[in-house]
């Protein structure tokens, strides 16, 4: 389909990855119904048609009918088009923020909300470069590699909710971040050396930060306290704490003491026996030079 003889094609739902709404998720199932429903209202308002309104926007009908009909989630561009040829006075173009919340996985969006409220966060993950130091490029091609596969939908929208977690990075007062990384993760060209080398790169550029220390643990070791599993623990400003480990009752997150003890015990032997900050720096400026 088409605008003007063909000199527009106009954006069906294989254009539009990543956008499906998670049935299980409630809220966001309430908010898209919500932002679609104001768009029909707007729409047939002005007496538009949706085939109408899609050669506006440079979308197909049928899109434009799953967006109100709240099977869909629209991108931001199209609600601040829409509200334009509307004429909605920002009543659609408002509806942005909540939008682009819903976008991602409610779990996503969960930990996202811990983490922003986090005052310091301790993290060894054994198996992979943790998501919040991932490059967009990087992460969507570990989660291309699942087994079995992860949908189009899937990849783009998990990709997308573990970079938009990274703006932690820019919250002022930042939360103090700690992170141990397992040197083989650092190594294995996982996606290609081009994604590996952008990826070390960003490492870099993160552990200049004053909030944040990384330390690798090297492959050389002969102790690890680590062999048990990853390690997952958010402080909170009201001195309270959340943890995780496949370690510790069975993977789900704990809040007793004595866990969170565990778990904290666990993860400072394996700081100390990783490389300092300033090592580890100077080890992954060595691989960058490699790779």
């Amino acid at each position: 389909m088409s605008v003007d003889g063909g000199a527009q094609r106009l954006k069906t739902e294989a254009d539009e990855p990543g956008w499906e709404v998670d049935p299980d998720d409630d809220w966001g199932v309430a908010v898209v119904a919500t932002v679609g429903r104001q768009l029909r209202l707007r729409r047939e308002a002005v007496g538009m048609r949706a085939a109408e309104l899609g050669t506006a926007t440079g979308y197909g009908e049928d899109l434009i009918y799953k967006i109100e009909s709240g099977k869909r989630i629209p991108r931001p561009e199209f609600l601040d088009k829409a509200d334009e040829v509307l004429g909605a006075g920002g009543l659609l173009s408002a509806m942005k923020e909540d939008v682009a919340k819903v976008r991602y996985p409610k779990k996503v969006r969960a930990l996202a909300r811990m983490e922003g409220n986090a005052v310091e966060i301790q993290l060894y993950d054994p198996l992979n470069i943790h998501g919040l130091l991932q490059t967009p490029e990087y992460a969507r091609g570990l989660l291309l590699m699942r087994r079995p596969a992860y949908t189009k939908d899937e990849v783009e929208r998990m990709a997308a909710g573990r970079v938009a977690r990274q703006s932690i990075f820019q919250r002022d007062p930042a939360p103090e971040l700690s992170f141990v990384l397992e040197e083989w993760t650092l190594r294995r060209p996982l996606g290609g050396r081009v994604l590996l080398r952008a990826q070390l790169e960003r490492l870099l550029e993160v552990g200049q930060l004053r909030s944040v220390e990384l330390q690798v643990m090297p492959m050389d070791r002969e102790e690890h306290a680590g062999l048990a599993g990853g390690i997952e623990v958010l402080k909170f400003g009201d001195g309270t704490a959340v943890g995780r480990s496949a370690a510790v009752a069975n993977g789900r997150p704990v809040t007793e003491p004595k866990q969170l003890h565990i778990l904290e015990l666990r993860y400072g032997i394996i700081r100390a026996q990783a490389l300092t900050p300033r090592e580890s720096i100077a080890f992954i400026e060595q691989l960058l030079g490699e790779t």
